[in-house]
């Protein structure tokens, strides 16, 4: 493989694992405008966002069997399809209900980007470098939350929210043309992989009964779910509570997002000097610090929008060091599985992703409560697993030597 190759494949990577993010980012400063033109209010337009996390989770469990017995390629062709179809759904929704029901299609087709995504660098690059294509591949997925939200209040300034949907669609084209033309095939169709149910059930309890794969899952779907409760959180606590404008939000939205591909770069540096298990430890004592300190300073009433921002942009920042650790880890035992291994490690994420931007909705009070509390517990949350699994290695350790 070549060097242009090499960036090219990257980059259509890249693109369809932001595919997810910048469907989610970019029509969030349009829900104001969307509840508006439904006669609905924010609560209902809030639930797209729900059944978008919902047609993500369930979507790549189909999609990890189907790229181990098909390829890559041929599962991408038909989620990319459906994308295209369901954006132009989503862009002629007559109500509400139409719009959730056209989101998941939405989610359920844009989610195979980010299964096979993880599965092809899987395939295509060798285990000590899994973790630094992961972190190039951050400064792509990064991007869309700077510029998502930017575009998306540029173009409600210049059009209405549909147009929105629109944009997505031709997002779909563009890249359905890149992989057609300029991915190649990283795993030849295997007719061993059976795609009946109970064969399919026992591949994932594979799966699933590694350890080392369910703790690194469990620490990066925890971390994560912090970024979905600062996304769900996010259009009322600057727009409401704040009551800044859409464009500033927006702006506000990708100077956060700045930090997480700040992050994702100082990782690859960091991965020179350290290994990933230690960059995750230390990335889950700052997570825990910023978790608390957001909380305190939440309940005394002294969180300004700058002192907010200056903790998202830095819990933000950490997830950028821990999720491309924590997801090389967790693939690392497995060839076969590949896609299988990176669909549960989307399903986890986004059923914590979902869990966390339901709770921040239910806990709604018109405060900064529902929000801080969330990245509170996300925060403490993998800080105590990590302890907790090291406290049980230094007993079984102990117990090595005194048996000896």
């Amino acid at each position: 493989m070549t060097i242009k190759q090499k960036y090219t494949i990257l980059l259509v990577l890249g693109g369809l694992s932001a595919l997810g993010p910048f469907s989610i980012d970019m029509y969030l400063p349009a829900f104001k405008a969307i509840a508006q033109s439904l006669k609905t209010d924010l609560s209902h337009v809030g639930f797209t966002l729900t059944g978008y996390f919902i047609g993500i989770s369930f979507g790549q469990l189909f999609y990890g069997p189907v790229t181990d017995r098909f390829g890559r390629k041929k599962p991408l062709i038909f989620g990319l399809s459906l994308y295209i179809l369901a954006s132009i759904g989503c862009a002629l929704s007559p109500t509400i209900e139409w719009l959730i029901a056209m989101r998941v299609l939405l989610a359920l087709g844009g989610c195979v980007g980010m299964v096979v995504g993880r599965a092809i660098v899987r395939d295509l690059f060798p285990v000590s470098e899994i973790a630094k294509i992961f972190s190039i591949l951050m400064l792509i997925v990064g991007i869309a939350p700077i510029i998502a939200p930017t575009i998306g209040s540029w173009v409600l300034t210049v059009s209405e929210w549909r147009t929105i949907f629109y944009i997505m669609t031709s997002l779909g084209m563009i890249l359905l043309f890149s992989v057609l033309f300029f991915l190649p095939e990283s795993q030849p169709r295997e007719a061993s992989h059976s795609l009946s149910i109970p064969t399919i059930i026992t591949n994932y309890k594979k799966v699933l009964s590694d350890k080392t794969f369910i703790f690194y899952a469990l620490i990066g779907s925890l971390a994560m779910s912090g970024m979905f409760a600062y996304i769900s959180g996010s259009p009322f606590v600057f727009m409401e509570y704040f009551g800044i404008s859409q464009k500033t939000y927006g702006l506000i939205f990708g100077f956060n997002a700045f930090g997480y591909i700040l992050g994702s770069q100082v990782n690859r540096v960091m991965l020179n000097k350290f290994s990933s298990k230690k960059i995750v430890v230390f990335s889950a004592v700052a997570l825990c610090t910023i978790g608390v300190s957001g909380i305190v300073l939440q309940n005394t009433q002294l969180l300004t929008v700058e002192i907010l921002v200056a903790h998202l942009v830095c819990f933000l920042f950490c997830l950028g060091h821990l999720v491309p650790n924590a997801t090389a880890l967790a693939l690392t035992p497995f060839t076969k599985n590949a896609g299988s291994a990176s669909a549960l490690i989307g399903f986890i994420q986004m059923v914590f992703g979902a869990s966390m931007s339901s709770l921040v909705s239910f806990l709604a009070d018109d405060s900064l409560f529902p929000m801080m509390i969330c990245l509170f517990i996300c925060g403490s949350g993998v800080f105590m697993l990590i302890g907790f699994v090291q406290v049980k290695n230094r007993k079984k350790r102990s117990g090595v030597i005194i048996n000896k």
